[in-house]
């Protein structure tokens, strides 16, 4: 059955790619069977953990065994990866089905079920693994795949140039990692997690000297693991790859958001948590970068108008709560919220695509309005999954988002003081931006002069059922949940998560408890005022607040400062070694200096081929001297 659950996407794909004679239909149902089932047995793992703590290793095949490294190709079932298989597989079917109707008019269904099934595999791989090695195969796979699906549209430039960002981007991440790896390997002679977890402790005052400097080697590890975490959940400073990512089709962002790609460097972490405890420079570290994060990204959501775009900056701020709440030791809280957010942001992408859909691809929220009676199924689901998102009092969001924030203020240090307030005004911020992104989607004037009123409808079936059983998710997932994850008496995690001081959610004061719901609530009648009753207020705030306004559009300038500061400049070192080393002095004085002398020489010697006499013989006089002069001096 494990193996099942892993190859199922994997025979999906390559039968769906190559067997594109049997049509479209074949390869849309064919695609989304494999990854149904897989889903379906992966509940049925789940099941069996949390009731009979059923677990184990599944070993395939042995990959590497050379002296005493050891490495297998395994499947690892731990209460940590059978959270990751719902998550994972759930979506992606869901996906899958919903791709059916969203991609009904594309001409390259079954290469974009493949690639869909492909990401799934990658991703399946990388949470399974008891190694560090499968796992950096599995990291390699799901940045390959998202590289194919955000660029599946190659025939358009910005696809084109938002696949490469994504790859290069992820590339800086993933050599950080590699260096993690390499140190891990290096030092405690194994890339088995059990194995190096065990011999953490033993290595927690070890030293290493790398760079010119001394540095402690668990310090020097974690941070180089977060560095590739970074790079796969977009925290700040290698996070400009994702709003770009927007480029592919829909539902490629509802699975690299809620199930895939961004969720990877959350799970690297937690994974990881046995190393991380014994380093608190790198906990402060992850919280601060998260913080910051969080703050970014919902700062710069509240002034897009691209749908998709301010749903990308959502998942890039809640994916900044998951690393501080990681940073400050919460790492099942982290998960938990991991656990709910893939189910209402999968919704909340997957609701855009319907509303793209029905706008025949407009994505600009100022052109849409007043549609809410036109499509009411898409408008209700959106709502639910608005409110979760927000955090609305007893939707999923809210069971695990304001947990993280609880669980920061009751570390009672500095970083987790000011963990605690940002997300409170971040939570804030995302109320606003959430609400302001449904309001101007749904009500409002009906402002689209290309599309008439009456031509808008509800999107097919297909498409909206995973959006029905999504909301089933983002409805209750948070409150059945949270004993079994979060709760002071559970030991679901006890086998996979080191906590070293592990702190429960328990005499919290009532104003942390109250302060965020009451924060959500408010964000709603402030929004419907400012973004629809009296539009009046917001144009005098931007007016007033134009460089503010502007450096939020600009998302903080940091593509710009990235372009002057790394990509201009190599490009200046890039066309210098090209024109004066590759083009002046290789070519000049290598292949291109060559054929000119032998030119130069094939031009003069026919010069002798007169069909005279007298100048054969000069040239063979010539040739008879030198053949002379070389015989004597030799």
């Amino acid at each position: 059955m494990e193996y099942a659950v892993i190859f199922l996407p994997l025979v999906g794909s390559i039968i769906t790619y190559f067997a594109k004679t049997l049509g479209n239909l074949f390869s849309q149902i064919f695609s989304c069977l494999m990854v149904s089932i897989s889903a379906i047995l992966s509940f049925y793992i789940f099941y069996n953990g949390i009731f009979n703590s059923d677990y184990g290793n599944f070993i395939i095949f042995e990959w590497i065994n050379s002296g005493n490294f050891k490495v297998n190709w395994s499947i690892n079932i731990d209460p940590l990866s059978a959270v990751m298989l719902i998550i994972v597989t759930s979506v992606s079917a869901l996906v899958h089905i919903y791709s059916i109707g969203y991609m009904s008019h594309d001409p390259h269904k079954p290469r974009f079920m493949s690639y869909l099934s492909l990401f799934t595999f990658s991703m399946l791989c990388l949470v399974v693994s008891d190694n560090f090695l499968q796992l950096f195969f599995g990291w390699e796979g799901v940045g390959l795949c998202s590289y194919l699906l955000i660029g599946f549209w190659f025939r358009r430039e910005t696809a084109n140039n938002a696949a490469i960002k994504a790859f290069i981007v992820n590339r800086i991440g993933d050599f950080g990692l590699a260096i993690a790896i390499f140190l891990i390997f290096l030092n405690f002679g194994s890339l088995n997690f059990q194995e190096v977890f065990r011999q953490v402790s033993e290595f927690k005052d070890t030293s290493v000297k790398i760079f010119g400097g001394e540095f402690d080697l668990i310090t020097l590890i974690c941070v180089f693991l977060f560095i590739g975490a970074m790079g796969k959940s977009a925290q700040f400073f290698l996070h400009t790859w994702l709003p770009d990512a927007m480029e592919g089709p829909t539902p490629v962002s509802a699975l690299i958001h809620a199930a895939t790609m961004v969720t990877a460097g959350v799970f690297l972490v937690v994974k990881c948590s046995p190393i991380f405890e014994y380093s608190t420079f790198a906990l402060n570290l992850v919280a601060i970068i998260g913080m910051i994060t969080a703050l970014f990204a919902a700062s710069v959501a509240l002034v897009q108008n691209d749908i998709k775009k301010i749903i990308a900056y959502s998942t890039c701020s809640q994916l900044g709560y998951m690393f501080f709440a990681v940073g400050v030791g919460a790492y099942h809280i982290a998960m938990f919220h991991l656990f709910t957010h893939a189910f209402f942001k999968a919704l909340l992408f997957l609701g855009a695509g319907s509303v793209i859909h029905t706008f025949q691809d407009e994505q600009d929220i100022t052109k849409m309005g007043g549609v809410w009676k036109k499509i009411p199924y898409t408008m209700a689901l959106m709502l639910i999954g608005t409110l979760a998102l927000t955090g609305f009092p007893f939707l999923s969001g809210f069971y695990s988002k304001d947990a993280i924030i609880e669980f920061a203020y009751l570390k009672d240090n500095a970083i987790g003081n000011y963990v605690s307030s940002v997300g409170i005004f971040t939570a804030f911020l995302t109320a606003i931006y959430s609400w302001r992104l449904f309001f101007k989607t749904f009500f409002g004037d009906y402002n689209n002069k290309s599309i008439p009123i009456e031509k808008i409808h509800e999107s097919p079936l297909v498409m909206t059922i995973p959006l029905i059983i999504l909301s089933f998710g983002a409805l209750i997932a948070g409150y059945f949940f949270k004993d079994l994850f979060i709760g002071n008496q559970s030991t679901y995690w006890a086998d996979t998560i080191l906590f070293l001081n592990f702190l429960k959610l328990e005499n919290l004061p009532l104003w942390i408890i109250i302060i965020t719901p009451i924060l959500v609530i408010i964000a709603i009648p402030i929004s419907y005022f400012i973004f629809l009753k009296d539009v009046s207020i917001l144009k005098g705030l931007k007016k007033s607040n134009m460089p503010l306004y502007n450096f939020l559009l600009n998302k903080w300038y940091i593509d710009e400062i990235y372009n002057f500061v790394f990509v201009e400049q190599i490009k200046r070192i890039g066309i210098f070694l090209w024109k004066r080393g590759d083009q002046n002095t290789i070519d000049r004085f290598g292949p291109d200096g060559i054929s000119k002398i032998v030119k130069y020489i094939s031009n003069k010697a026919i010069q002798f081929q007169t069909g005279y006499i007298y100048d054969y013989a000069f040239v063979m006089l010539i040739g008879l001297s030198a053949l002379i002069t070389y015989l004597i001096l030799n």
